[in-house]
C-alpha cells in the first residue's frame, strides 16, 4: 500500500492543483450518492471560488507527484450566495463559519486515514483564520433510489466521531446533472457543523 503524503495547499500551490481537483471531482462524484455527470467547463466555473478567496485551502493527498485526493474549504462568507441562507436560522454568524466543501479520494487510497487528515488540516486552517465553527453539506437521496450502490457506507458515524452534527432545518439546495438525467436538477444538502 502506497503511503500518502497529505499537505495543505494555499496561494500558487492551490491554483496549480485545481485542474487535478476538477478531475478528481468528476471521477469520484460519479459514484453514489452524488451521481454527478461533470464536465471540465462546469468545473472551471465552480472552482473559481478557490482562486478568488484569500482564505481558501486545498488539502492534497499525493501518491508521489500525482494528486489522488483533495479536500477544499473557504470562509463561509465566500459561499454566502449559494449556502448562506440555509444557515441563517442556525444562530451562528456566517463570518464565524469556515465551510469545508468537497472531500474526494480515489477508491484505491481509502482506509489510510486521509479523511481525518483532510478535516484536521482544514480545521487548523479555519482556526488560523479566526473561525469559531466549521460546517459542510451532505447530499440527501431517497433510500429507494434506483442508482443507490449496495456497498455504500454512509459517513455519518465518522462525522459524528469528529464532533459534527446535522444542523436542524439547515438544508441548502444546489443543482447539478445526474448520470441518469438530461438536465440539471436541484438537490437537498444537509448542513453539518461543529464548534472549534
Amino acid at each position: 500500500m502506497t503511503e500518502l503524503m497529505i499537505t495543505a495547499l494555499t496561494g500558487n500551490a492551490l491554483e496549480s492543483a485545481l485542474d487535478d481537483v476538477a478531475r478528481l471531482r468528476i471521477a469520484v462524484f460519479r459514484d453514489w450518492p452524488y451521481l454527478y455527470d461533470g464536465d471540465a467547463a462546469y468545473e472551471r466555473e465552480y472552482l473559481q471560488i478557490y482562486r478568488d478567496s484569500p482564505g481558501a485551502i486545498v488539502v492534497g493527498a499525493f501518491d508521489g507527484d500525482a494528486l489522488v485526493g483533495a479536500a477544499t474549504g473557504t470562509p463561509m462568507s465566500d459561499h454566502a450566495e449559494d449556502f448562506g441562507e440555509a444557515l441563517s436560522g442556525a444562530g451562528v454568524a456566517l463570518n464565524d463559519v469556515f465551510y469545508c466543501a468537497e472531500s474526494v479520494l480515489l477508491p484505491a487510497y481509502r482506509g489510510q486515514g486521509a479523511g481525518h487528515r483532510f478535516f484536521d488540516l482544514r480545521e487548523a486552517h479555519a482556526r488560523r483564520l479566526g473561525a469559531h465553527h466549521v460546517a459542510f453539506c451532505a447530499v440527501q437521496r431517497p433510500e429507494d433510489h434506483s442508482l443507490k450502490s449496495q456497498d455504500y457506507r454512509p459517513l455519518d458515524l465518522f462525522w459524528r466521531a469528529r464532533g459534527y452534527a446535522p444542523v436542524r432545518g439547515a438544508i441548502a439546495r444546489f443543482a447539478w446533472k445526474d448520470l441518469d438525467q438530461r438536465e440539471q436538477t436541484e438537490k437537498d444538502l444537509q448542513f453539518w457543523m461543529r464548534a472549534l
